[in-house]
Formats: C-alpha cells, sequence, structure tokens
C-alpha cells in the first residue's frame, strides 16, 4: 500500500517537470514573429495554430460541432429505444407488467427525441440571433 503512494506521488511530481521541460525544448523562433504591441488580440492570433478554427460559438466554431453532435447522438439513443421499446411491447404477449414498462419505454423515448430536436433548434437559434454581425 505505502508503495503504490509512493509511486503515485512520483508520477504527481514528474508532471511540471514535464510540462517545465517542454517549455524550455520549444525554439524561440516561434515567438520571433509576435509583436508584444499587438496587444490582446494580437497575442491572441499569434499563439492561434494554422489549423486552429477561427471560431468559437460560429456555425463552423468548435462549440456549435460539439453540441450539434452531442445531440445527434442524443436523437439517435432516443430513436434505438424506441425501436427496443416497440420489440418489447410486441414480445410482452399480454403480460400486463412487460406491457407496461414497454410503453414506458416508448414514452420516454419519444420524450427524449422531442428533448433533442428542441435543444437542437434552442442552441442554433441562440447561436444565430447572438452571433450575427450587423
Amino acid at each position: 500500500m505505502k508503495q503504490s503512494i509512493k509511486i503515485m506521488l512520483a508520477g504527481l511530481l514528474a508532471v511540471p517537470v514535464l510540462a517545465l521541460g517542454m517549455t524550455v525544448a520549444v525554439p524561440a523562433s516561434t515567438f520571433a514573429a509576435c509583436d508584444a504591441a499587438s496587444g490582446l488580440k494580437g497575442g491572441a492570433e499569434c499563439t492561434k495554430g494554422t489549423d486552429q478554427a477561427t471560431e468559437l460559438f460560429g456555425p463552423k466554431g468548435i462549440f456549435t460541432i460539439i453540441t450539434n453532435t452531442l445531440l445527434f447522438v442524443i436523437g439517435a439513443i432516443s430513436v434505438l429505444m424506441l425501436i427496443y421499446g416497440g420489440i418489447r411491447y410486441t414480445l410482452s404477449a399480454g403480460d400486463a407488467a412487460a406491457v407496461t414498462a414497454a410503453k414506458n419505454t416508448i414514452l420516454y423515448a419519444i420524450v427524449g427525441i422531442i428533448v433533442a430536436i428542441m435543444a437542437y433548434a434552442i442552441v442554433n437559434f441562440v447561436l444565430t440571433q447572438f452571433l450575427t454581425t450587423k
């Protein structure tokens, strides 16, 4: 038990050493093109990578992509649960408990689909209304 604690502590101590070692290994020419007088926006542009997204919330921003992907996954799971509930309902063979469980599965799957569609619509509405430049 004491040996594993020592190993964990050594690992925690190694993280800052590795992080500081990486900052020393970065060549100075990387920062040579940045001008200190360019202000906050210039500093942000200087640190941005070449293939990095220019927007965070826009139509092609990373927040929009992640949100739309998660909402798609929720909708897909809801559709699969709807199909599963239908199969359970078909195979219940008149058992009252099985029919009730299948109906609840179908009901909650439909609620999940509605929530996913409404969340998608709300997120895209908010992003288009507040991020359009006039």
